[in-house]
């Protein structure tokens, strides 16, 4: 199966059945300059939309392998993709704030979360699984060097606050915010 091929198919039956998506994960901040050995697959959907993602995603080669109330699992010869469900306040205003990035050379457009939206994401990931802290501080600290300068860093401190942090963001504000 040809992975741009795929992708732009399921992005365009995205846009097609207006779903609420954003891409999120490692390949998201990839289009944010941030360097990364993985570039897992991974999207935001608003719940509500689930119906549509299923009849898309099946459509398109995969099956649905995992569901839970917060995540669905679809594999395929290609590979695998996860979606995090948006039902909450914050992860639905994550997805109202997206926006669109080009990938592939300018020839598909996706929608991508901001930078202060991952590092949101990046957050609760560490909270939920203490073994992902290394990578995720990474892709945090990287965010935050590259973008620093245009973070919405009063919202990024409410995603620490949120997860029990406030010590960590004091310290990386410090390092990463402009003076």
């Amino acid at each position: 199966m040809n992975f741009r091929a795929t992708l732009q198919q399921l992005l365009s039956s995205f846009v097609e059945a207006e779903i609420g998506y954003a891409l999120i994960g490692g390949y998201a901040v990839g289009l944010w300059g941030v360097a990364r050995g993985t570039v897992d697959i991974d999207f935001l959907v608003v719940r509500d939309d689930l119906p549509l993602l299923d009849q898309i995603m099946k459509k398109c080669g995969f099956n649905l392998i995992h569901r839970s109330e917060n995540v669905s699992q679809f594999s395929s010869s290609a590979g695998g993709i996860a979606f995090l469900h948006a039902f909450r306040h914050h992860t639905r205003t994550m997805l109202a704030r997206a926006v669109e990035r080009s990938i592939f050379e300018g020839e598909i457009l996706v929608r991508v979360l901001r930078p202060d939206d991952l590092i949101g994401m990046k957050i609760q990931a560490m909270a939920n699984d203490p073994d992902r802290i290394p990578l995720d501080r990474y892709d945090i600290e990287e965010l935050m060097r590259l973008h620093g300068s245009t973070l919405d860093w009063l919202l990024v401190e409410e995603y620490f606050d949120l997860f029990e942090m406030p010590n960590l963001f004091a310290e990386l504000k410090t390092k990463y915010a402009p003076h």
